[in-house]
This record gives structure tokens, sequence and C-alpha cells, in this order.
């Protein structure tokens, strides 16, 4: 069997660490070319230079549109073409009550997540266009699916990257150009670390993962995200456009976080509810 990715050609913002790097080794393993794109630039250097001939870093500020076209520019420049664009980079940015937020720190932290992504699906769609095929994915978050799981200005940024989504795939799909989202939960990757633990090293700390995760057993990690990355930037999903991919081991769906077998409102059965309070089946 070949290759998932082979002969193809990414873009990785936010490429230098957690999900980003992650998903450019992976994508390397399965046969493309990576050009990764951060502000980390030892990090990025190193992951390049780790990585070989198939990789390329350039230093990327993703909320400055000649920084993302440049990142763009160079792909086609290094590999002849841009396969897949990957719109990844992002912080938690503002934090706070509503009331509180300063403003200052609202536009940095939109510069960051929502421009990012709106400069990254042009300068994709620049060069996709004319040879009418590519991959659009962008990083959206379970955050953005439901309230009270995060910062306000994150969740508002990561719930509008679902809609962005589909209405540019709406535009691009008859230009053969399918357009997707990627919603991680709570993984072991440095930026929840940062958040949860105030240390964006502290991704080894196995026993608050599996603790907080929704599936038992397991916890998310930047592999699993990578992993649907390159999927969805296969022709494996060559037929699947517009759409938002949880991968959050149910988080979304309501399994509770750190749940045993059995527990909920309606775990166990009980007889039917009728019409005013009645129970169980008509006689």
């Amino acid at each position: 069997m070949s290759s998932m990715l082979e002969g193809k050609t990414l873009v990785v913002t936010g490429g230098a660490s957690g999900i980003g790097a992650a998903t450019a080794r992976l994508a390397v393993q399965e046969g493309a070319s990576v050009v990764i794109a951060d502000i980390q630039d030892s990090a990025g250097e190193d992951l390049a230079r780790d990585l070989g001939v198939h990789a390329r870093y350039v230093h990327c500020d993703v909320s400055r549109e000649d920084d993302i076209a440049r990142a763009v520019d160079e792909a086609v420049s290094a590999f002849g073409h841009l396969d897949v664009m990957f719109n990844n980079a992002g912080i938690v940015g503002a934090v706070g009550p509503i009331d509180e937020i300063p403003v200052d720190e609202y536009d940095f932290t939109v510069g960051i997540l929502m421009r990012s992504v709106f400069l990254g699906m042009k300068h994709a769609a620049r060069v996709m266009k004319p040879r009418r095929s590519g991959v659009i994915l962008s990083t959206t978050s379970c955050v953005g699916l439901r309230g009270g799981l995060g910062p306000h200005v994150y969740a508002g940024c990561k719930a509008a990257i679902v809609g962005f989504t589909r209405n540019v795939a709406a535009e691009l799909g008859p230009w053969g150009i399918r357009v997707n989202a990627i919603a991680p939960g709570k993984h072991a990757t440095p930026m929840f670390a940062d958040a949860a633990f105030g240390d964006p090293n502290a991704t080894d700390r196995t026993e608050v993962f599996e603790k907080i995760s929704p599936l038992k057993g397991r916890y998310g990690t930047a592999g699993d995200i990578a992993e649907a990355a390159v999927w969805l930037a296969s022709e494996r999903a060559g037929f699947v456009s517009g759409i938002t991919m949880s991968v959050d081991g149910g988080l979304i769906a309501g399994t509770p976080e750190g749940g045993e077998p059995g527990q909920g409102l309606y775990a166990g059965h009980r007889p039917l509810v009728r019409e005013a309070g009645r129970r169980g089946l008509p006689e």
C-alpha cells in the first residue's frame, strides 16, 4: 500500500511544537514534504533538520499577511506546489470575565486565532485555484462547539472557524478544493498543559490527563490530531469537505470527564415516561 501523502506538500502553521510538530512528522513519514511555519525558530529549525530534505522551516507570525504569503510561496518554490494548508497555530490568549478583558488583548488573540485562518485560507486558495485541487485544514476546538469549556475570546474564534470552514468549502468545492476543520478536546499538548498547569512542558502528567479524559483508559495526544489531519489531507478522505471533525474522546457528545461506567442521569433502566408523568407502556 502506498503512503497516504506520497508526493504531497504541506504548510503547517504552528508547526514547531505540539499538534503541528506531530503532524509534520507524520506527514513526512507518509511521503509528504512539509514547510514548518512558526515563530519558535530554534524548535522549528531543529525539527526541519531532523526531518531532512523533505522539510523546510520559515519564520512566520501568522497574524501578518506577508509572513503567511511567504510560507505558501516557500512551499511552491521548494517543492513545486502546495497541496495542503494546515492552519494550526494557536494560543490561549485573553483570559478573564467578559467585562474585564482588555480590548488590546482581545485584538491580539483574534489576530492569532482567527485572522491567521483567514490569511491561510486566502493564500492557499491563491495557489490552489489555478491547479484546481488542494486541501485546507484548520484547527478549531471543542471549546468552540460547547459553552463553558474555555476562555471567551478563544471560544468565539474557534466557533468562527467552524462557520468559516463551511462557507469557504462551499466556495472552493467547484475548484476541487476540500476545506475541513478538526476540533481537539483536552489533549496532552504544550498549549493545554500551559493553560492547565502553567507549564507547557507538563505533557507527561499522564495521571492528570487520564483523570480528565472522557474515554476510560485513554487520553488525547498531539498524535491523535496528526492522524486526523493526515487522513483528511489524503485521498482516503477525498469526498469529505465542509465538516468539523471532533477528536475529543466523546467530550462534545456528552461523555463525562473521568466518568465511570454506568453513571449518568439515564444510565439505568426505568419505566417509560409518558404524558402527564404517567409511567410504563399503555395497557
